[in-house]
């Protein structure tokens, strides 16, 4: 990866390009910001300019063997570390799966990446097994290059385990990196946030996500204008909606609304049963639509504009939506659905948690006391 292949990020891209010029790269680097966006590319685009041996004109060359080393994700000195699922399981085990993903999306979003690998009912994480192999591996010697360096993709995942990290960070080896790539910082260990130097990197422009669907070959440049808006900076969304492939999340969603506005007890006991064998990634993946149909909404309400990030399916049932509820009743579903994702990731029965929920969204959208 190539600083001129990400898509937007110009004044990070400057910003990294400093640090390597001026030999100021920390030890511990955290790049925070929305998914979809291209953490991961601007992390990876990092290492192959800080490893490459003949760089020019603020870039990487992407011939010398480091280069084409790296940009295979095969540098014996550059390492992974991600979410995985299954108990002992390791960044390592799941190498080809993850080299495959990033060459076919390196926007790819975390369920996506989960589902890739078989999350199904489980929650990914990144384990005590994990930590002791990522110590192990920076306590080698480099193999070729002057520096190592690790690329943690979502230390969200680590919980509690990143203590096991923390003199690692604070005191790593001579010519060692850390790049940390998160979305949340409030579910970072505050020790670990406190040992890095932090990077926050903007959702994109839609003129860069026009720039990049025209350069990945997805779409006339009226097509993905209309993309760009749907997909409020992240790039990851907009290559979903140029592909057709259409997210289920939708329509789930309002099929769900409209059950629970009707508020019959067997269909919500039915369809809490359905949406309990998705899978709890799957299920966190719907919330946060959810989260994101009901932020969008609630601006249409505001400002009384039909000018939503919504596809026209959606815009529709949000217009029809404005009919039965008001900012109030939206306002306490949004706060449903945050206390539902947090239930998903403490293991509450999906069963029970989604049927009180569907009386509690009966009760909002009826105007009941809740």
């Amino acid at each position: 990866m190539r600083f001129q292949d990400i898509v937007g990020q110009t004044n990070t891209i400057g910003t990294l390009q400093y640090m390597v010029d001026a030999n100021r790269l920390p030890h511990a680097l955290l790049l925070l910001g929305p998914a979809g966006i291209g953490k991961r590319t601007l992390a990876l685009a990092l290492i192959q300019y800080l490893l490459c041996t003949n760089r020019s004109d603020g870039d990487s060359c992407g011939q010398c063997p480091s280069c084409l080393k790296t940009s295979k994700l095969i540098h014996p000195d550059v390492h992974f570390s991600f979410p995985v699922v299954g108990a002992g399981m390791t960044s390592d085990k799941f190498m080809p799966q993850w080299r495959q993903a990033i060459h076919e999306n390196p926007y790819m979003d975390s369920n996506q990446w989960l589902q890739l690998i078989g999350a199904e009912n489980k929650q990914g994480n990144i384990n005590k097994d994990e930590c002791q192999n990522i110590i192990r591996k920076l306590s080698l010697k480099t193999f070729e290059a002057p520096v190592k360096t690790l690329i943690l993709w979502l230390p969200e995942y680590l919980g509690n385990e990143g203590n096991r990290l923390l003199k690692l960070i604070e005191e790593p080896p001579p010519q060692t990196h850390f790049i940390l790539i998160a979305e949340n910082s409030e579910l970072i260990l505050n020790t670990i946030l406190s040992r890095c130097q932090l990077v926050k990197i903007p959702l994109l422009k839609d003129q860069d996500v026009v720039d990049g669907l025209s350069r990945w070959e997805l779409g006339t440049n009226d097509k993905a204008w209309g993309i760009a808006h749907l997909a409020n900076g992240n790039f990851n969304e907009a290559i979903t909606i140029a592909g057709n492939k259409v997210s289920n999340d939708a329509g789930l969603l309002l099929d769900w609304l409209r059950k629970c506005y009707k508020g019959y007890g067997p269909d919500l006991v039915k369809w809490s049963e359905s949406f309990a064998t998705l899978g709890r990634e799957n299920q966190k993946h719907f919330l946060l639509y959810g989260l994101h149909f009901m932020r969008e909404f609630l601006i249409m309400l505001a400002t009384g504009s039909s000018n939503a990030r919504l596809q026209a399916e959606e815009l529709s049932s949000a217009q029809n939506l404005a009919k039965v509820l008001n900012i109030d009743q939206v306002e306490q579903i949004v706060r449903l659905f945050n206390d539902c994702y947090q239930y998903v990731e403490r293991n509450a029965n999906p069963k029970i948690l989604f049927l009180d929920a569907s009386i509690q969204l009966h009760k909002t959208m009826k105007r009941w006391d809740v």
